[in-house]
C-alpha cells in the first residue's frame, strides 16, 4: 500500500459522505406518504424489520451499506428510530451469508449473480440511471428520486473506492499474519477489530481468516473466537462514519449498531470463556475449517439478536442517554395525537386534529418570524436549521391531517362537524404554503449572501413596513382562526388590501430607483422575489379567515369566492375605517420615503394612528347582516330570471 492507495481512500471517503449527504437531502424531498406508508408495512413489527434486514444484506452482502441506508432513512425523519432498529439487527445476520458461499469455494465468490448483486455492481446503474432522468426529466419529484439514486450510486462508489485503496493489504502475507501473532484473547479481539476497521468490511476480514484457515490448517477455535468477535466490532467503522454530519436519531441509530456488537461481544465472550473454566470444552483446541469459522460468525450475530431483538425500546432510549437533547421531535409528538383510537369517536378525533392545525399556525408564525429576521439581521445557521426543521413538519402534518380528515370524514359526522373538519381541510394546505413561502424569503437571504447582493436602505425601510403588514395580518388571522371571532376576521381583508397596496408601491419605487441608478437589477429581482413571497403570505391567511367564516355561516349555500368579493368590495363604515387607518399606518411612510433619497426617518417621529372604534353593531354583527343581505339578493335575482323565462316561454 503507497501513497497513491491514501489519496485513493480518502477520495473514497468525501464520495461516501458527500453520496450520503445527497440522499438524505433528496429522501426529505421524496419523504411523502407513499414512501412512508410503504416502510411503515415492511417494518411495523420488530420481526418484519429484522427479516427486512436480513434478506437485503443477504442480496447486496453488506450490512454497512443497508445500515447506512437506513441510516438515511431515519434522518429524513420517514423512519423511527424503533423501526429501523431491527432492520440494523437483520442486516448483522445478512453480513454472514458471504461467508457461507464463500465455505463451498476456494477462497472468494465467483458467482455472478452474487457479483451482480454487489454494491460495486449496483452503484454505476445507479449513478447512469440518475444521470439519464437529471437530463430528460423537468418534473421535481422525478428529479428528487433521481437524486437519491444518485446518492445511493455515489455512497456506494465511495465505499468501494475505499475498499479498492485498502485491498492491497488483504494480499500482504505479513497483514494477514497479524491473525497468528497472538495468543492472547484480548489481543485476538483487538486484531480482529483493527483489521475490519481498516478494511471496513467483516465479510473481507472473515474471508481473510478462512483462506489461513483452510492454507494453514492450523487456526484453532480458541484462536479465531475472538478474532472473529472484534471482526463484529470493528464493521461498525463504516456505520459510525456514515452518521457523521446526520442528525441525533440517526446517530443514535449508529450507536445501537454499536451497541450490538459491543454488547455480543461481551456476551459470548464472557460467557464462552467462563464455560471453558469450567467445563473444559473437547473443541476449544479443534483445528477450524471455512465452514466452522462461516458457523461462528452466524452464531454470534444470531444470538446476539435473540438476546436484543425484544429490548429494542429499551435500546432506543438507552442511546438517548448516549447522544442527548433529542426528545422526542415535535413530528413524533404532534402526529401521534391523530391516533385511528380516536376514530370511532368524531368529536375527539376532531379536536386532535384541531390541536394538530393550531401547532402548524405556531410554526408558520416562528418562521416568519426567523425569515424576516434573517433578512434584517442577516444570515444566521441556527435560525435557518429550525426553520428546516419546522419546514418537515409542516410537510409531515399535511400529509398526515389530510389522510385522518379523510378517515374521520368517513365516520358519519354530523352537519356541524362536517363544517367543522372542511374547515381543518381546506386550512391545512395554506398553512403548508404559508411555510413554504417563508423558506423561499430565507433562500433569498442565502442567494444574496453568496451572489453579495444588498438592499438599498430606502428599500430595506419599505420592505420593513410590508413586513409589519403581513406580520399583523398573521397574528390576526390566526386569531380569528383560533378563537372563531368573527370581528377579528373583519381585520384581515382591509390588512390584505393594505399588502396588496404596499406590493405594487415598493415594486414603482423599486423601478425608480433603477432608473436613477440607486439600485442594482440583481437586488431589485431578490426584492420582488421577497415582495412576492409577503404577499402570498398575506392572501392564504385571509382565505384561512374566509374557511372560518364559512363554518360559522348559518347559510347553507356559503360560496367562498362570492363571499371573498363582497368582502373586498364591501363599503360598510367599519371596513372602510380599518383601510383608512392601515393606510396611515403603513402605506403614508412608504409614501413618503419614495420621495426621498436619503435614510432620515428618526425613530422619535414615527406615530402610530389609533386603530378606529367602531360605535355601532359589532362587527360580528355586520358581517353576518352583509352574508344574508347577500343571499337576499342572490334569491332576488334568481327570481326575476326565473319570472323573465316563464313570461319567455308565454
Amino acid at each position: 500500500m503507497d501513497i497513491f492507495n491514501v489519496i485513493s481512500m480518502l477520495g473514497g471517503v468525501g464520495l461516501f459522505l458527500f453520496g450520503m449527504s445527497l440522499m438524505g437531502e433528496n429522501l426529505e424531498k421524496v419523504a411523502g406518504a407513499g414512501l412512508e406508508h410503504l416502510l411503515e408495512r415492511l417494518t411495523n413489527n420488530r420481526i418484519k424489520g429484522f427479516a427486512l434486514g436480513i434478506g437485503v444484506t443477504a442480496i447486496i452482502q453488506s450490512s454497512a451499506a443497508t445500515t447506512v441506508m437506513v441510516l438515511g432513512f431515519v434522518n429524513a425523519g420517514i423512519m423511527k428510530l424503533v423501526q429501523a432498529i431491527p432492520v440494523v439487527f437483520g442486516a448483522n445476520i445478512g453480513s454472514t451469508v458471504t461467508a457461507q458461499i464463500l465455505r463451498f469455494s476456494g477462497g472468494s465468490s465467483d458467482s455472478l449473480w452474487l457479483q451482480l448483486c454487489k454494491p460495486s455492481t449496483i452503484a454505476p446503474l445507479l449513478v447512469c440511471a440518475a444521470a439519464f432522468i437529471l437530463l430528460i426529466s423537468k418534473k421535481n419529484q422525478l428529479r428528487n428520486v433521481a437524486g437519491i439514486l444518485m446518492g445511493f450510486g455515489i455512497l456506494f462508489i465511495g465505499m468501494n473506492t475505499m475498499e479498492t485503496a485498502l485491498s492491497p493489504l488483504s494480499q500482504s502475507s505479513e497483514f494477514q499474519n497479524l491473525f497468528l501473532a497472538f495468543s492472547n484473547p484480548l489481543l485476538g479481539f483487538l486484531v480482529g477489530m483493527v483489521v475490519t476497521m481498516i478494511l471496513q468490511s467483516s465479510s473481507a476480514s472473515v474471508g481473510i481468516l478462512q483462506a489461513l484457515a483452510f492454507s494453514t490448517g492450523s487456526l484453532t477455535f480458541s484462536a479465531c473466537l475472538p478474532i472473529i468477535v472484534g471482526q463484529n466490532v470493528g464493521k461498525c467503522i463504516t456505520v459510525i462514519l456514515g452518521s457523521l454530519g446526520t442528525g441525533k436519531k440517526a446517530k443514535r441509530l449508529a450507536v445501537s449498531h454499536v451497541c450490538f456488537n459491543v454488547f455480543g461481544a461481551v456476551i459470548i465472550m464472557g460467557v464462552m470463556y467462563t464455560l471453558q473454566a469450567i467445563f473444559h470444552f473437547p473443541f476449544w483446541d479443534h483445528v477450524m475449517t471455512k465452514g466452522n469459522i462461516a458457523d461462528t460468525h452466524l452464531l454470534f450475530n444470531v444470538i446476539t439478536s435473540l438476546i436484543l431483538l425484544p429490548f429494542v425500546k429499551q435500546i432506543a432510549d438507552f442511546t438517548g442517554l448516549i447522544i442527548r437533547g433529542d426528545k422526542d421531535s415535535k413530528i413524533d409528538q404532534e402526529i401521534a395525537l391523530l391516533d385511528d383510537i380516536f376514530l370511532s369517536k368524531p368529536p375527539i378525533a376532531l379536536e386532535q386534529c384541531s390541536k394538530v392545525i393550531n401547532s402548524m399556525a405556531d410554526t408558520v408564525m416562528e418562521n416568519f418570524t426567523l425569515a424576516t429576521e434573517l433578512l434584517s439581521d442577516g444570515w444566521d445557521d441556527a435560525k435557518y436549521e429550525i426553520m428546516q426543521e419546522n419546514e418537515v413538519f409542516l410537510d409531515k402534518s399535511e400529509t398526515a391531517l389530510s389522510e385522518y380528515l379523510v378517515k374521520v370524514t368517513a365516520q358519519g359526522l354530523s352537519h356541524e362537524q362536517s363544517r367543522f373538519a372542511n374547515e381543518l381541510l381546506n386550512s391545512v394546505s395554506d398553512f403548508e404554503r404559508m411555510g413554504d413561502y417563508c423558506i423561499k424569503i430565507a433562500k433569498v437571504v442565502i442567494f444574496n449572501q453568496e451572489q453579495n447582493i444588498s438592499f438599498s436602505r430606502i428599500g430595506l425601510t419599505e420592505l420593513d413596513y410590508m413586513i409589519r403588514a403581513v406580520k399583523q395580518t398573521l397574528e390576526e388571522g390566526l386569531k380569528a382562526f383560533r378563537t372563531e371571532d368573527l370581528a377579528v376576521a373583519t381585520k384581515i381583508e382591509p390588512l390584505c388590501q393594505t399588502v396588496d397596496a404596499l406590493k405594487d408601491m415598493l415594486k414603482e419605487h423599486h423601478i425608480n430607483r433603477l432608473q436613477t441608478g440607486n439600485c442594482s437589477t440583481a437586488a431589485g429581482i431578490s426584492l420582488m422575489e421577497v415582495i412576492t413571497s409577503l404577499d402570498r403570505i398575506a392572501s392564504h391567511c385571509f382565505t384561512v379567515t374566509l374557511h372560518m367564516m364559512q363554518k360559522k355561516s348559518t347559510l347553507e349555500n356559503f360560496d367562498l369566492h362570492e363571499q371573498k368579493h363582497n368582502i373586498r368590495h364591501s363599503e360598510a363604515e367599519a371596513d372602510i375605517a380599518l383601510i383608512q387607518y392601515y393606510e396611515n399606518l403603513y402605506l403614508s411612510p412608504v409614501k413618503q420615503l419614495g420621495t426621498k433619497t436619503e435614510l432620515d426617518i428618526p425613530a422619535a417621529e414615527k406615530k402610530e394612528p389609533e386603530e378606529p372604534k367602531s360605535s355601532g353593531k359589532k362587527k360580528s354583527e355586520l358581517v353576518k347582516e352583509n352574508m344574508k343581505e347577500n343571499m337576499k339578493k342572490k334569491k332576488e335575482k334568481a327570481e326575476e330570471a326565473k319570472k323573465k323565462m316563464v313570461k319567455h316561454k308565454k
